[in-house]
């Protein structure tokens, strides 16, 4: 059977706008900006051949159409979310990686970490950030311009003096097997990569 489906970035975009009835937080959630988030929208829309949403001054308001396809849409990611999480990756220890959306997970070559490293098994979500770390929804996170954080290890991962990538990792668990295993990958990266791994940086201890 095919399903004709409509892009699922679109889907994405028009749930969470739904569920915040605001394209701000739901750029917010998704690590995009709110003009592409209305740009998804508005594909959607002429997709569909309906209008999800009213579009009021400063103010999102869901249309009788929007309002009948919301709760199937945000039912069906729910299913497929929790079909995800119950299915195990090979491996004893399961890493769950976060990545910002703009970055090449080709340089990263994690099928060939995966194949290395039978014993962990390696989940990944992008785009992710340090709401998603925090939360605990990823163990370690590749992230933009991200090299101070209370209670975070901070690895910087690319070469220069910009903003650069970095390797964030709770203070507590840095050091556990499955997240060193994966920091001493990206140092043993091929330099045309431009991974390689700076001195580590660890600042203060977040308190409770």
């Amino acid at each position: 059977m095919t399903y004709i489906l409509p892009p699922l970035n679109a889907l994405r975009a028009f749930e969470a706008a739904a569920r915040h009835l605001s394209f701000k937080l739901a750029a917010h959630e998704l690590h995009v900006t709110p003009a592409a988030v209305g740009q998804q929208v508005k594909a959607l829309e002429a997709r569909l051949g309906v209008r999800l949403f009213e579009r009021l001054h400063k103010q999102l308001i869901l249309t009788e159409a929007g309002q009948a396809y919301l709760p199937q849409i945000s039912d069906g990611f729910r299913r497929i979310a929790d079909a995800t999480a119950q299915l195990k990756p090979v491996g004893a220890v399961l890493l769950q990686l976060g990545v910002h959306g703009s970055c090449d997970l080709r340089r990263l070559e994690l099928e060939q970490f995966r194949a290395t490293h039978a014993e962990i098994g390696l989940r990944v979500l992008q785009p992710a950030g340090l709401h998603e770390l925090i939360e605990g929804k990823v163990d370690v996170l590749i992230a933009r311009g991200l090299g101070h954080h209370p209670g975070y290890r901070c690895d910087r991962v690319t070469e220069g003096s910009g903003l650069g990538d970095w390797l964030i990792a709770p203070a507590g668990t840095a050091d556990c097997p499955e997240i060193s295993s994966f920091r001493d990958w990206l140092r043993g990266l091929p330099a045309e990569n431009s991974l390689p791994l700076h001195r580590r940086r660890l600042v203060g201890f977040v308190r409770s």
